[in-house]
């Protein structure tokens, strides 16, 4: 029995939340397959847009299949200034770090745990994409005048992987913070992504309301 009890502590650590003896957590499969799916859609984003990119600067006069209007137009946004602001093409950084976040997802999946470091590094690179991403979308509307669809994925893809790690730590104790923030947190998780989407939804349709209206 004492055998049994030892090797069940070991794995679901003493709160049953998936922490082994030497510190190392694991997550639900719901995170996983959030971070597969989320990190998925950021690859595809990226992919379309870098192939997107690299054929207008062959052709000038290429359309992307995302130019449906003044107002939604890729073309406007890919020969922008901020569209390389690291000296190359962004979504070639999306096709870098989306498909880390996927082999995560599957490690999760397959089981594995990671150490507290790792959890805060992943917090800390979904924070640097998610902030990087608003950052663009603020250019998008009121610098280049112009939105892309595909951003607009790679926008809701990072959000929700930012959001849903940080909630993972919070639950884990890997961000420290007060009980009941953590249990409103828990109740809760998805008013904050929630609220952020409608608050994007909200900034693009004041942007080009005279637009939208024309639609109607």
């Amino acid at each position: 029995m004492t055998s049994t009890t030892a090797i069940a502590h070991h794995l679901t650590g003493k709160d049953g939340r998936g922490i082994t003896a030497e510190g190392a957590t694991g997550a639900s499969r719901a995170l996983a397959w959030l971070l597969i799916v989320s990190g998925a859609l950021g690859i595809l984003a990226s992919f379309v847009i870098t192939i997107d990119k690299f054929q207008l600067l062959r052709d000038p006069h290429f359309s992307p299949s995302c130019n449906l209007s003044p107002v939604v137009s890729c073309t406007n946004v890919m020969q922008s200034a901020q569209a390389s602001v690291f000296g190359f093409p962004n979504p070639m950084l999306g096709l870098l770090t989306y498909p880390v976040v996927v082999a995560v997802g599957f490690a999760l999946l397959a089981g594995a745990r990671f150490q507290r470091w790792f959890w805060l590094g992943l917090n800390a690179g979904t924070l640097f994409g998610a902030g990087f991403c608003m950052w663009l979308m603020t250019q998008a509307l009121y610098e280049i005048g112009a939105l892309c669809l595909w951003c607009c994925l790679a926008w809701a893809a990072t959000i929700a992987m930012l959001w849903y790690v940080t909630v993972h730590n919070l639950r884990h104790g890997i961000i420290r913070a007060p009980r009941t923030v953590v249990a409103g947190v828990r109740e809760f998780h998805w008013a904050v992504p929630v609220t952020w989407y409608l608050a994007i939804v909200m900034l693009i349709a004041t942007r080009w309301w005279d637009y939208w209206q024309t639609l109607l």
